[in-house]
């Protein structure tokens, strides 16, 4: 499945080394997520699982310096039908789903506030860099709904269930300094800063062995799902998947001729 070569709600660059940047592209209306938008993620996705095409990293931000992602575009959905709004839901459930099952690492770039389905969106991926301007919240409480898209489940398991309990709860937003203390987020950097901050740690991940990187990521999420004792021999076997492999054998001769390894994902 190859890549669209046009889009009407993200703008993709690629960077050395197999970097992917995604920018959420609608910035008149804050990178609200409309069914269109939740089509091209869905289908960006789904291509790059069939077939990465030498990327190895993926960078997700939005256009603008002041907001990620306000979330559902709730103009919109004003006055939506049920049938409507439960088919495009089924859109942005199918997603974010695959986002979360990509095999390339996701960094997310919170460039600005990330509101509703921007939140869930950030807590799909991988890494999350902050920018020091950044806000976090899961409002949707407050608009007689509730968060559908991974909330309720990938904040406990972030911050643990009292704190997340209280954020989904009130609706209240956070700061970013908040976000790191309670160990949401890796990384708060100031504006600037941020974007190189981001891609130089997406390049240090794209050199690395990619069949390496996908078992790892692989490895933590089903692994923590699991019984510790099976969790202990599913890392095993994702192990074993990389001993007969030819990244396998170039890093250790590189290691031995002292000089960078070429990773060719093989």
């Amino acid at each position: 499945m190859a890549l669209p070569e046009t889009w009407d709600t993200l703008q993709l660059q690629t960077h050395a080394d197999g970097v992917l940047q995604v920018t959420l592209n609608r910035s008149d209306v804050g990178n609200a997520i409309n069914t269109r938008m939740g089509q091209e993620l869905l289908d960006l996705w789904l291509s790059l699982t069939d077939d990465p095409q030498g990327l190895r990293c993926v960078m997700l931000t939005g256009a603008g310096p002041k907001i990620f992602c306000a979330g559902g575009d709730l103009k919109e959905r004003n006055g939506m039908t049920r049938a409507q709004w439960t088919h495009q839901h089924e859109i942005f459930e199918r997603q974010y789903w695959a986002l979360v099952d990509l095999p390339l690492p996701v960094i997310a770039v919170v460039n600005g506030h990330a509101y509703g389905g921007g939140l869930e969106l950030v807590l799909c991926c991988d890494f999350i860099y902050a920018s020091t301007r950044a806000r976090f919240a899961l409002p949707e409480v407050t608009l007689g709904i509730m968060p559908g898209m991974g909330g309720t489940q990938n904040l406990p398991r972030a911050l643990g269930e009292r704190r997340a309990k209280e954020l989904i709860m009130t609706g209240q937003s956070f700061t970013a300094e908040q976000a790191l203390t309670w160990g949401l987020v890796n990384q708060v950097i100031e504006p600037e800063q941020l974007h190189n901050e981001a891609l130089r740690t997406a390049q240090t991940l794209a050199r690395n062995a990619p069949l390496s990187v996908r078992q790892i990521k692989k490895s933590i999420r089903y692994g923590g799902q699991m019984e510790l004792r099976t969790a202990y021999r599913f890392e095993v076997e994702a192990y074993n998947q990389l001993v007969d492999t030819e990244d396998r054998r170039e890093g250790v001769l590189a290691f031995n001729e002292k000089r960078a390894p070429q990773f060719k994902g093989r």
